[in-house]
């Protein structure tokens, strides 16, 4: 019971991680289009928060490993998530950054 309960959460969490890459994609494009300042700080977060969400399903998979080699496997993707996420949070602190400067520029 505990093994499909699991599967079902990690299913709707990495669901919910791509609906939400794919719904800040097309936000993205959009305000792209339309040459809006903020389409790739809007991006930069939609990767942040699915990416929360894939790491959630991620987490989740570990009660039902069975081997150290799946074991391993999965804290390598973990790391690598991880990783990603700090990067991608460093990429909004630094595009932030620009955003308020050419604002300040204009103002």
């Amino acid at each position: 019971m505990l093994k499909y309960l699991v599967q079902f959460g990690i299913i709707l969490l990495e669901g919910t991680g791509a609906v939400i890459l794919l719904f800040s994609a097309v936000k993205s494009v959009v305000r792209l289009c339309k040459k809006q300042p903020h389409a790739r700080l809007s991006i930069a977060q939609g990767i942040a928060l699915a990416l929360c969400f894939k790491l959630g399903g991620e987490v989740l998979r570990t009660v039902i490993v069975r081997e150290w080699s799946e074991l391993l496997v999965l804290g390598a993707i973990i790391f690598l998530h991880a990783a990603m996420s700090v990067l991608i949070h460093w990429e909004i602190k630094m595009e932030e950054k620009r955003l308020s400067v050419i604002t300040d520029l204009v103002d």
